[in-house]
């Protein structure tokens, strides 16, 4: 059943007659005629007596009536709406930020973004690094930023690097390590620790305490970045956290040695997948802004290629 052979029906019950639904259709009779057959049959049943000059319903076209006008009105509201939103023209944007990202960062893309363009829509969902990686494949999200240290990127994805950050021991004020320029593991041997609990380093960065023999007291789990900091101020343990997260200023930050541990921060697409204007938008933004006062490591490593490629002597065959 096509929509058109509903509106011709509708309009034969208004207008009995074929002759006048055909002109309140702009069509020709037979065209109008041809329609309500192929309906009848489609039916299995005659919908109209013809009594010329004009027809009336039969009880078949009775009961199906009702449903019929509801299909059209609903596939013009549809319609309608479906014209509105390409007038305006508005775009939405399902970005999936991993939650140890301090905000700040984020600031001067969003906003860059919505400068450019007023139309887009951006809705954000923080969440842990490994829970954005199942959401952004299942498509529940249109594009992503996180990392996931030590693991190959699926293939299904892409991944443009963004900036690099490196991981802070948070110590009390006035604690002793604090004397320190860098901390050792073994530094840490028995003290106490407050874990955050989404930090994308969980599960990764025990390894290296563990082959150097170095054990810590975990008293505290939270998956707020400032309860931890809170309770890092008042002397309950050290975190672990990026150094553009730590906002307390109260608070003692130092990087480790032996090893240095770093996060490279992402922006990632699903493959093949058909985007929308709005990550073209967000792509294109994010390739533009800097981060931490420098270009997207995508950018520079794209144009340190081209460099290098200026740089190579010409062979002549």
């Amino acid at each position: 059943m096509e929509m058109q052979q509903v509106r011709y029906f509708i309009a034969l019950v208004e207008h009995s007659n074929f002759t006048r639904a055909a002109d309140a259709c702009n069509v020709t009779q037979p065209s109008l005629t041809r329609a309500i057959k192929q309906l009848e049959h489609e039916f299995g049943g005659q919908l109209f007596h013809r009594e010329r000059p004009n027809v009336r319903p039969t009880d078949l076209a009775q009961i199906v009536m009702p449903h019929l006008k509801q299909v059209y009105e609903e596939a013009h509201n549809a319609r309608r709406i479906a014209e509105a939103f390409a007038t305006e023209k508005r775009f939405k944007l399902r970005l999936g930020v991993m939650c140890t990202i301090a905000p700040t960062l984020l600031i001067e893309l969003l906003s860059s973004v919505k400068e450019r363009d007023t139309r887009l829509e951006v809705e954000i969902r923080d969440s842990s690094a490994r829970k954005l990686d199942e959401e952004l494949l299942e498509g529940s999200l249109d594009i992503a930023i996180y990392c996931i240290p030590g693991e190959t990127p699926n293939p299904r994805l892409h991944t443009m690097p963004l900036f690099r950050e490196q991981m802070m021991i948070v110590l009390p004020p006035h604690h002793p390590l604090g004397g320190k320029t860098a901390i050792q593991l073994r530094d840490l041997h028995r003290q106490r620790y407050l874990n955050r609990s989404s930090c994308e380093f969980n599960g990764y960065a025990d390894k290296f305490f563990e082959s150097q023999g170095v054990e810590i007291e975990t008293v505290y789990r939270s998956d707020r970045d400032d309860w931890i900091q809170a309770l890092v101020r008042s002397g309950l343990g050290f975190g672990f956290m990026p150094e553009y997260t730590v906002t307390d200023p109260a608070v003692v930050t130092r990087p480790t040695m032996d090893p240095e541990f770093w996060r490279d921060v992402n922006l990632v697409t699903v493959r093949g997948r058909r985007h929308t204007p709005a990550v073209g938008a967000l792509v294109r933004e994010a390739m533009r802004v800097t981060w931490h006062g420098k270009p997207a490591i995508s950018v520079a490593e794209s144009a340190n290629r081209t460099n290098r490629g200026r740089d190579l002597p010409t062979v002549r065959g």
